[in-house]
């Protein structure tokens, strides 16, 4: 690893489209600046049908990146196009995190690692559980699934409108992973130790079924990867039912440490004051 005291320009990027609310370059700009380094992390615009050009261009050098974030709707395309996706990315079919090594593509996706990092700072102790309920089958569910699965999670419910779609998440992600039906809901919670919502039911001010948490473990925790508003309708009903709850922001902060360590040579920590910035910005957008 590089010394910070180091003088060393590095670019990196966040692309989607669309990107403007990203608010990825105010999370490495705060590190940016707070270890001293030099270098810049911007939000860069990329059509769907024009993002095979821009990895083209990130390999040959020509885009002056070293790396970045990919988000929606690119994370797909950019697993397939790395040259050196590894194992993470490709039991899951979607990279977020890219650096250019030894003029080759790697990728990543650190969504799960994010995920965790933030169950550990906030509710350190989540993974005592054998049993997990993640309501949703949605793109978002993917990563976390896996992580809970390989943090050792025995039992995961995944519970779907569609249980279609959570069928094809137990088949990827095997044995430890069963679909269900909402109508299933109270049945897989009863004893479960841990509830992730993946769904975007209360975000934005959107309602959100009751739920009776009550069923749950002793000590269970209910976390919500929606971060607007911070506590959501669901975390919120956990709250008054006298469960510990942990909201999704920190998936987002931390989900960023090991890019900016691959792209800028020192790994960062997230803070309060990190945290209060994003808090502050949500205030201000929305």
């Amino acid at each position: 690893m590089r010394d910070s005291r180091e003088t060393f320009v590095n670019h990196a990027f966040v692309t989607g489209y669309p990107i403007k609310h990203s608010r990825s370059p105010l999370i490495h700009g705060y590190w940016l600046k707070q270890l001293g380094l030099l270098g810049s992390y911007r939000a860069h615009e990329v059509e769907p049908q024009k993002f095979a050009a821009f990895i083209a261009s990130l390999k040959d050098g020509a885009s002056g990146f070293i790396g970045g974030n990919v988000t929606i709707p690119h994370k797909e395309m950019a697993c397939r196009l790395a040259d050196r996706p590894d194992e993470l990315s490709q039991e899951l079919g979607a990279a977020n995190t890219l650096w250019l090594a030894d003029g080759e593509v790697h990728a990543t996706n650190t969504d799960g690692r994010g995920f965790v990092a933030n169950l550990d700072e906030r509710s350190a102790g989540w993974d005592r559980t054998s049993t997990a309920v993640v309501l949703g089958a949605g793109g978002a569910s993917r990563a976390i699934i896996q992580a809970v699965r390989d943090r050792g999670i025995k039992t995961i419910h995944v519970v779907n409108r569609t249980v279609e779609r959570a069928r094809e998440l137990a088949d990827r992600f095997g044995p430890a992973v069963e679909a269900h039906p909402m109508g299933a809901l109270k049945e897989v919670m009863a004893g479960a130790g841990l509830f992730i919502n993946t769904t975007s039911l209360g975000m934005d001010g959107n309602e959100a079924p009751e739920i009776d948490f009550g069923i749950m473990a002793p000590g269970a925790v209910v976390t919500d990867i929606v971060y607007v508003p911070l506590k959501t309708p669901i975390l919120a009903q956990a709250e008054r039912q006298g469960f510990a709850i942990v909201d999704g922001l920190g998936m987002l902060l931390h989900q960023a440490v090991p890019g900016f360590e691959l792209w800028f040579g020192c790994r960062p920590s997230v803070d309060a004051a990190l945290r209060q910035i994003i808090i502050d910005d949500m205030d201000r957008h929305g």
